[in-house]
């Protein structure tokens, strides 16, 4: 009998690679999404089994939540750098809640939460970042944004349901490839804008990314593995690279030209500051052309540790930094051409 896997934010850009990857495993995944047209595609695509689903609905969620399944990939939340807390609480922390709650309910076995490194966000260089450099003292605010106080906030409650079901956090890195809608499509727009922000001459910003099928799985190495339960795990390509480097690669491979602009951090920093309170201020919905959090990975290192992955999980990397990349601009190229 093939086990049952429930997807949370099936229809989003990392749940559909999720999906893919376990249906390749002969899994039989429940695909909860509120997209009916993605979930419909997904169902004839993939042949899993579609649940449409507010997950801020808490009496639906008990009412409709899947019985007799192994394992849970809450993939679902809100990411953006920029918009009102109450928006991130409620997909971040409060819709965790209920499909935790829901998941311990139902005896759900194991749930296995994506968080994000952007918690580990400073504004200075920092490398190999391991799982428990986290202290508490780091949680403490200020925050550089309310996607990132939220995740901290969740990973925090997941904390208090470890006793009752086994619980897995992930900590994946720059998610990029077919069907991203943040890091390349952003980036091309800033080019042909106002140019490629670089600071410190283009020197010492080392970054992780990661391919979307390696997030993917690991994810679903989350739902094999034995032993893990309580673990915390950062998960990347293995393949640091500079922010130039990257940036020559991508438009490389576009034939276009870069456009690069100098800039100081710590005043862009300020600037980016003011922008973003004069957008709260006026309550814009529109985001800020800069924010802090975009200053802080554009303008310093961060690289993170992934060898408890590999040890606990048996994580390797299964598609390299340049192959995601080529993989991305053959799309990209041959949906411009119609």
């Amino acid at each position: 009998m093939k086990k049952k896997i429930i997807v949370t934010g099936a229809t989003g850009f990392l749940g559909q690679y999720v999906i893919q990857e376990l249906v390749a495993q002969h899994y039989d995944v429940i695909a909860v999404g509120r997209n009916k047209a993605q979930l419909d595609f997904l169902e004839e695509e993939y042949t899993i089994t579609p649940l449409m689903l507010d997950l801020n609905h808490r009496s639906e969620v008990f009412r409709l939540w899947p019985k007799e399944v192994s394992a849970c990939l809450h993939c679902a939340a809100l990411s953006t750098v920029y918009g009102p807390y109450e928006d991130f609480y409620e997909a971040n922390v409060a819709v965790t809640k209920n499909v935790i709650e829901a998941s311990i309910a139902k005896q759900v076995k194991r749930l296995v939460f994506v968080s994000s490194p952007s918690i580990y966000a400073k504004c200075k260089d920092d490398f190999n970042i391991k799982e428990v450099d986290l202290t508490n003292k780091a949680f403490d605010p200020p925050y550089l944004n309310n996607y990132i106080q939220t995740k901290i906030e969740a990973e925090r409650l997941l904390h208090h349901y470890q006793e009752e079901i086994e619980l897995v956090i992930v900590r994946p890195r720059g998610l990029f490839g077919i069907g991203d809608t943040s890091i390349f499509p952003r980036l091309m727009a800033v080019n042909q804008k106002i140019g490629i922000p670089l600071f410190r001459n283009g020197q010492g910003n080392i970054m992780d990314l990661t391919c979307v099928e390696n997030v993917a799985y690991a994810l679903r190495l989350c739902v094999e593995a034995n032993g893990i339960n309580g673990c915390i795990f950062n998960i990347t390509n293995d393949e640091p690279i500079s922010f130039k480097r990257l940036i020559d690669r991508i438009f490389q491979l576009l034939g276009e030209e870069v456009h690069y602009r100098q800039f100081n951090e710590q005043f862009i920093y300020k600037i980016a500051h003011l922008l973003e309170k004069f957008h709260y201020l006026f309550k814009l919905k529109k985001e800020p052309l800069l924010t802090r959090y975009t200053v802080s990975i554009l303008a310093y290192s961060q690289t993170l540790d992934i060898r408890f992955a590999k040890e606990k999980l048996g994580y390797q990397p299964i598609m390299t930094i340049d192959e995601g990349i080529q993989k991305y601009i053959t799309d990209y190229k041959m949906k411009l051409d119609g």
